[in-house]
């Protein structure tokens, strides 16, 4: 069974972020497929889409730099595998409107993927990069500032709009 995990950071301060792209995904799924709540603990919450027994969906509940700890746990309770982990993240390294889907290839630096491949042991698992990256050159705001603010309403037009792509190349390939 593939898992599709989103990476997030819990809780409503954190909703609009850019660096909550993956939570974004998850729920645009969610709503697409009619998915249903079938487990929720404090590490993770896991939903099944209906008519669909070929993947869960999931969302890690710690913050995104500990999200690998939630992953190892996913893969263990729900007798999944690493080969079927797909996780869906913010892409600095990637300009908004674009996405890319590669297996053991990330951004320069993300602390939830660094996370995952340490808990894990390994980095050869399928990652759905979403290009978050709109910064203007001549006011420029470091990585870590940038993905914790708010997507403006232009912004986050263009990723909504992006969602159904991403999702067809995930049926058509991955599940």
């Amino acid at each position: 069974m593939k898992l599709i995990v989103g990476l997030g950071n819990p809780g409503e301060t954190y909703k609009n972020n850019r660096h909550n792209v993956g939570f974004m995904f998850i729920d645009y799924m969610v709503t697409l497929l009619h998915g249903y709540i079938v487990k929720k603990n404090k590490n993770y919450l896991a939903i099944q889409p209906s008519n669909h027994v070929s993947f869960i969906l999931t969302k890690p509940l710690a913050f995104m730099n500990l999200s690998g700890q939630a992953v190892k746990i996913l893969i263990k309770n729900l007798k999944s595998k690493i080969k079927n982990l797909v996780a869906v993240h913010d892409d600095l390294d990637i300009p908004l409107g674009k996405f890319k889907i590669q297996k053991g290839v990330g951004p320069k630096l993300h602390n939830g993927i660094e996370s995952i491949e340490k808990a894990l042991g390994r980095k050869d698992f399928w990652r759905i990069r979403i290009g978050v990256d709109n910064r203007n050159p001549d006011k420029w705001v470091d990585g870590e500032t940038y993905v914790l603010q708010n997507f403006t309403q232009e912004e986050k037009k263009f990723v909504l709009e992006l969602f159904p792509k991403i999702y067809d190349r995930l049926k058509n390939n991955f599940i």
